[in-house]
Order: structure tokens, then C-alpha cells, then sequence
């Protein structure tokens, strides 16, 4: 296994149709910050990254082609699980999404494994739960 000195070893990767609004809407609605965006010369984003606590996404603009780009063709939306600090921190990032117009499908929930979750569907259909489950990883 590859050191990763600190940095998470995996990374959702996502393609938008309209990246720039994605970075937006994660960082201003999900909490996200941005970490990198690299451009094209007429604005298509190339790559991006963003973080949330000590992981990260990145992203990029549909139809500049490539192999990464042709596998993701018709592939649909992702969905990916945020970790957040404790339950204050869940119901206080949902308040955040909902004043942001974030469409919400499943409220600040306790589950009988004992997290507490919310699902939020970002602009392009892309599914995005935040919650307190950690699963521990050997390692």
C-alpha cells in the first residue's frame, strides 16, 4: 500500500455539465472549500478540487473528452458519504444546505447503527450524504 503521508487515498471523481455551478454549490452550499481549479482558456474545468475535513473530490467539466471521460459517459450520478464532526455539526450543515436551496431527500435521521445522516441531491443529481458513521480502517 502507497504511503499517502497524511492525504486520503481515495477521491470520488465526478463530471459536470456545468462544473463552474457545481464548485458553487458545494462550496457555498455543502461546505466544501476549494482546494484547486484548473481552467481551459475558455473557462472549462479541467480539474478540480475540493475538500471537507480530511478528504476531498475532484472534478471536471463533461465532454472535453478523454479516457476518464469516456468511461463516465451514461454512467449517472454518484453518490458519496461525508463524514462531519458530531450531530450539532449534521444538523447545523443541513440548516446551511436548506438556506442554499440544496434539495433535501432525507432530513437529519439517527440510525440504529448509531450515526446521524442527511442525503442532499446536489444540481446535477449527484447524491451527497453527511453524517457522524466513521467506520474504522485497520491499518
Amino acid at each position: 500500500m502507497a504511503d499517502t503521508s497524511g492525504r486520503p487515498s481515495m477521491y470520488p471523481t465526478l463530471l459536470y455539465a456545468d462544473a463552474r455551478a457545481a464548485i458553487a454549490q458545494l462550496t457555498g452550499a455543502l461546505g466544501f472549500t476549494e482546494l484547486a481549479v484548473y481552467e481551459s482558456e475558455d473557462g472549462t474545468v479541467l480539474h478540480a478540487e475540493l475538500t471537507q475535513g480530511n478528504g476531498a473530490v475532484m472534478l471536471g467539466s463533461e465532454g472535453r473528452g478523454g479516457a476518464f471521460a469516456e468511461a463516465m459517459r451514461g454512467a449517472g450520478p454518484a453518490g458519496t458519504y461525508v463524514v462531519l464532526a458530531d450531530a450539532a455539526d449534521v444538523d447545523a450543515h443541513h440548516r446551511r444546505a436548506v438556506e442554499h436551496g440544496v434539495e433535501i431527500l432525507m432530513p437529519p435521521t439517527d440510525q440504529d447503527h448509531g450515526s446521524r445522516d442527511y442525503m442532499a441531491r446536489d444540481a446535477e443529481g449527484n447524491i451527497w450524504s453527511f453524517g457522524t458513521y466513521a467506520p474504522a480502517i485497520a491499518p
